[in-house]
């Protein structure tokens, strides 16, 4: 990349500037007045030594001559060269696609260049970026809501089997007292009564008056049908 600077005289750009300028291309200056005639000798002595009288060579130049210098290979200026421009030839009408390939096919540059590479912008890759970002966000987000929500079923489950547990626990306390009043109960009654035979036992029984009361209504027809 590079700047140009196109003046009239160089006394237009600043010597700063002018100072740090390495190819330079001089047409005619003309000399009409003194000033035009001490800018011609400030000009001159901005150029590097020379055989040339530039005093002489710069009001003489004609249509397409200049005096060049530019920075060579090792960035130092070149000598001054006075030098015919040749004119430049080309054509104001788009190029034809056969001499553009053609032109393009003999480019020496054709090997580094010529594979077309499509990568990505600074947008796509900060677009990657953010969208990355959102997916870990988004995964974070729903592993946490299912940590919550494990966690909840757990303090769920936990405050369930303490309730059964609890449940249980006074179910077999009930069930104890029950066992140990049928006991009192049964002790009690065996004391105040004398024993009962084998077959007193089984007629005494609660299933067995039953069953002989319905036997005893199925013969008599006592029994109300339904």
């Amino acid at each position: 990349m590079g700047i140009f600077f196109v003046t009239q005289t160089p006394k237009d750009v600043p010597r700063d500037v002018l100072a740090q300028l390495g190819s330079r291309v001089q047409h005619q200056l003309r000399a009409f007045t003194p000033e035009d005639a001490k800018a011609l000798k400030a000009t001159v002595t901005t150029f590097p030594n020379s055989g040339y009288d530039l005093e002489e060579v710069l009001t003489t130049l004609g249509t397409g001559e200049a005096i060049v210098t530019v920075m060579n290979e090792r960035g130092a200026p070149s000598p001054v060269a006075w030098t015919r421009l040749r004119a430049p030839q080309g054509s104001m009408s788009p190029t034809l696609p056969a001499q553009m390939e053609s032109a393009v096919a003999a480019s020496p540059l054709l090997p580094r260049y010529g594979t077309a590479i499509d990568r990505d912008s600074a947008r796509e890759i900060l677009g990657k970026k953010l969208e990355a970002a959102h997916a870990a966000a988004v995964a974070e987000q729903q592993r946490i809501d299912r940590a919550k929500a494990a966690a909840e079923f757990e303090k769920q489950q936990d405050a369930l089997d303490r309730q059964r547990a609890k449940e249980e626990r006074a179910a077999q306390a009930e069930y104890e007292r029950e066992l140990k009043r049928s006991r009192t109960r049964t002790t009690s009654s065996s004391r105040s009564r004398a024993p009962r035979s084998p077959l007193e036992e089984v007629l005494g029984s609660r299933v067995t008056q039953k069953i002989l009361t319905g036997v005893v209504e199925g013969i008599f027809g006592t029994r109300r049908r339904r």
